[in-house]
């Protein structure tokens, strides 16, 4: 379970304010890169607080009204699928973990990054930070931020699948489920779907 272990050896290295940072939506066939980042009130305690995989859909989204009403500074940003085919999706993710760290007012002193990777061939995280290989499990702060990606990115597709019914959207999130790959070949991409994710059809 996460803890503020993290958070405190930051603190005790001199950094004010620590943030966690974290995205959702890496793996999908369509759809944006959400990214979020937190600050939250020392030794804040959220019930049912883990990695937002590890979390029911019900629960997250009371975790995030939570965490938004609560946080000390929150934001989140993303990447839309035009410009992950761009520039790959290692770049938008890390693009948009630093968007979302810009956003926070005010801004972290530190970042704990959920992940191994901190640049790609274009973009990189300027603010001063940690990794953490599975700090969504590891962090209170990264788990919140885990929290409000997923949410946001999960609200977008219900939004999209309203748009673009025929794919289902609301029941895969696009990720690359086996239905969604038959509605994709019955009915071709649409253009929320990443063209560079496409291989398989």
């Amino acid at each position: 379970m996460p803890s503020w272990e993290l958070e405190r050896e930051a603190s005790s290295q001199g950094y004010g304010s620590v943030c966690g940072c974290d995205e959702a939506g890496a793996g999908p066939l369509a759809g944006r890169v959400y990214a979020a980042a937190v600050i939250l009130p020392d030794g804040l305690e959220l019930p049912w607080l883990n990695d937002s995989k590890q979390v029911t859909e019900k629960r997250r989204e009371v975790l995030y009204d939570q965490i938004t009403a609560q946080a000390t500074a929150c934001s989140v940003a993303w990447v839309e699928p035009k410009e992950i085919d761009e520039i790959d999706i290692l770049n938008s993710r890390i693009k948009a973990m630093q968007l979302a760290m810009d956003g926070l007012k005010p801004q972290a002193d530190f970042a704990l990054i959920d992940g191994n990777r901190d640049h790609g061939s274009r973009c990189t995280i300027d603010t001063p930070h940690k990794l953490i290989v599975k700090g969504d499990s590891l962090s209170v702060s990264i788990a919140a931020a885990s929290i409000l990606a997923k949410v946001s990115r999960d609200r977008y597709m219900m939004k999209m699948s309203e748009r673009y019914p025929q794919y289902e959207f609301e029941r895969h999130k696009g990720y690359p489920t086996k239905r969604h790959y038959e509605l994709l070949r019955e009915n071709g991409p649409c253009p929320i779907h990443r063209r560079t994710f496409l291989k398989k059809l």
